[in-house]
C-alpha cells in the first residue's frame, strides 16, 4: 500500500471526525445530540456545529475528486514519489482547512481550499506529464 493510498484513508477519517466534536459540545446550554434524530437541522443551527457540519459536507464533496485523481495517477505511472508527497500536502492542507472552518476564518478557508484543489488538479494530471517528470 503506498502513501498516497493511505492518504485516501487519511481523507476519510478526516471528514468523520470532524463532525464528532459538534456531536458531544453542549453550547451555551443548547440541546445534546439526539441520536434519534442525526440529521435535525435545527441542531445544527449557528455556531460552531454549523461550522463542523459545514467542514464535513465539504470533506465529503472534496473526497471523490481526490481519490480518484490518486487512483488514477498511480494506475497510469506517474512517479509515485510526486503522488504522495502531493497526497500527504492535500492531507495536511486539508487539516488545516478544517480547522479554520470551524475557527471561524473565512478568507483563509477559501485560499486553502483552493490550494487542496489545484493539488488534487495536479495529482490528476501527473499521467499527462510522466514523460517530463522525474521518476
Amino acid at each position: 500500500m503506498t502513501i498516497a493510498e493511505l492518504c485516501i484513508f487519511a481523507c476519510v477519517m478526516l471528514y468523520l471526525l470532524t463532525i464528532v466534536p459538534a456531536k458531544w459540545i453542549s453550547v451555551d446550554g443548547a440541546g445534546r445530540y439526539d441520536n434519534a434524530r442525526p440529521r435535525d437541522p435545527a441542531f445544527y443551527d449557528g455556531g460552531i456545529r454549523e461550522r463542523a457540519l459545514g467542514a464535513h459536507q465539504n470533506g465529503i464533496e472534496a473526497f471523490p475528486f481526490f481519490a480518484a485523481a490518486v487512483l488514477l495517477a498511480e494506475f497510469r505511472g506517474a512517479p509515485q514519489n510526486l503522488v504522495n508527497e502531493l497526497s500527504v500536502l492535500f492531507v495536511i492542507v486539508r487539516a488545516a482547512y478544517v480547522l479554520t472552518y470551524i475557527g471561524d476564518r473565512p478568507s483563509l478557508r477559501s485560499i486553502l481550499w483552493t490550494i487542496g484543489f489545484l493539488m488534487t488538479v495536479a495529482i490528476f494530471f501527473l499521467p499527462l506529464l510522466r514523460n517530463y517528470l522525474p521518476a
